[in-house]
């Protein structure tokens, strides 16, 4: 009975030192020259300077800050640790994914999924902290997660998401003005996984998620990416409507960013923004390597509309790199 209690001791002793090992792994500080690694990535730019928030704490969003979209510093976060949002401020307790900053009326706001929910936090800096006096989620039943808010040109706002019910499927819902909530009546579904390259490998819970979405000439254009993001065809496309509310008709070319145009598994779930210039950007992350989807690295590549009509969505294959911490 001893042996057998010391053998019990040595086991769990054994799983907490490779625990810990694996967390200071983690935790290791970054060299310069090293790639990012930020999943879900989003990058808000304002004043000559853009912060790069992504999935990657386990304790909320850590940004990182660049004037050139090349060399990356930070954490830059006023929380502890360089955190813009940090666990305890606002809702949630694990799962911190896929935050996205969105600007209203002088005030930045913070969108993000935790604990398999949607909420929405607010600051008076991109740099945080963002917090909630109610801490709280979203309306609405079942888990919600990939937030992306959208401001149309008549000033109303749209919250499009992801509901995990039969697959993962993408729907949008009006966002109150104050922001405080969606209005639960006017949720409406947009894009499911239903092509051959949206799911690859047949699976019985087809994935679409990672929405973003943006207007030009009148229409609109949203990106998602589809397949489970551990599959190395993880891969981006777009549909387009003439109302936030669809319906979406998925363009002929898709996929647009997959591992045939960067040669890297697993491309996909990021954010379309513009840079100083005006060129447009999608921010998103990889697999770790072809071998193994590890923790995943974040990534450029350049958009752009084609002049047809209606314009095409196009990336810029010789534009893909990664993001470098310096």
């Amino acid at each position: 009975m001893k042996n057998i209690r010391l053998r019990c001791a040595l086991c769990i002793l054994s799983a907490m030192l490779i625990f810990t090992n694996r967390t200071r792994a983690q935790q290791r500080p970054l060299s310069s020259g090293d790639t990012l690694l930020l999943a879900d990535p989003t990058i808000f730019s304002e004043n000559g300077q853009y912060y790069l928030y992504g999935t990657g704490s386990a304790r909320g969003f850590a940004p990182y800050q660049s004037t050139d979209l090349k060399s990356w510093h930070g954490p830059v976060g006023k929380g502890d640790g360089g955190h813009a949002l940090l666990m305890g401020d606002s809702y949630g307790t694990k799962g911190f994914w896929a935050p996205q900053i969105f600007k209203n009326n002088g005030k930045y706001y913070m969108v993000y999924t935790a604990d398999e929910h949607i909420a929405i936090a607010e600051s008076d800096s991109p740099l945080g902290p963002f917090t909630q006096k109610e801490k709280k989620p979203i309306s609405g039943a079942g888990k919600q997660i990939d937030p992306y808010i959208f401001k149309d040109t008549d000033g109303k706002l749209y919250l499009y998401h992801v509901r995990l019910q039969n697959g993962n499927r993408i729907f949008v819902a009006r966002l109150k003005d104050d922001l405080s909530d969606i209005d639960t009546t006017t949720v409406k579904e947009c894009i499911s996984a239903q092509l051959p390259w949206e799911n690859e490998a047949k699976a019985p819970w087809p994935v679409s998620e990672g929405p973003t979405v943006v207007k030009h000439d009148g229409l609109y254009y949203m990106l998602y990416s589809c397949n489970d993001y551990r599959n190395i065809n993880y891969s981006v496309g777009y549909a387009t409507a003439t109302s936030p509310f669809g319906p979406w008709t998925k363009a002929a070319e898709n996929p647009i960013i997959s591992r045939q145009l960067t040669g890297i598994n697993g491309t996909g779930h990021g954010d379309l923004f513009s840079d100083k210039s005006g060129q447009l950007w999608y921010v998103f992350h990889t697999h770790a390597s072809n071998l193994r989807p590890g923790r995943r690295k974040t990534a450029l590549v350049k958009i752009a509309f084609t002049k047809t009509k209606p314009a095409a969505l196009v990336a810029d294959k010789d534009s893909f790199h990664y993001l470098v911490f310096q």
